[in-house]
């Protein structure tokens, strides 16, 4: 069984910045494509950005793209989002999760999900 940790979230003004890691267990890391998901209050969980497994492509949403960026280090089988830029509307519980395959948008696509780790951003 995958475990997956999210942390760094926190409390920030807009247009700070805050990093989110999620670090993995388990062996085999390099051999899924991870992402990360946001689910505010009230609304759906949406697809912010993912990774490949080698980390060579990546892919954002519309509305993260130039702002975040997502990374991965599959040495130490943790996976990065950097948020720059940060909005009120950014504000969401943060999700890291695994999947098979790479820029999958749906979550239900997905086989591994972490617990989630609050971001909230002040106006």
């Amino acid at each position: 069984q995958r475990q997956l940790v999210e942390s760094g979230g926190g409390l920030v003004q807009a247009g700070g910045s805050l990093r989110l890691s999620c670090a993995a267990s388990g062996r085999t890391f390099s051999s899924y494509a991870m992402s990360w998901f946001r689910q505010a209050p009230g609304k759906e969980r949406e697809f912010v950005a993912s990774i490949s497994g080698s980390g060579s492509r990546t892919y954002y949403t519309d509305a993260v793209k130039g702002r975040f960026t997502i990374s991965r280090d599959n040495a130490k089988s943790t996976v990065y989002l950097q948020m720059n830029i940060l909005k009120p509307e950014d504000t969401a519980v943060y999700y890291c999760a695994a999947a098979g395959s790479f820029a999958q948008i749906d979550a239900r696509s997905y086989i591994y999900w972490g617990q989630g780790t609050q971001v909230t951003v002040s106006s």
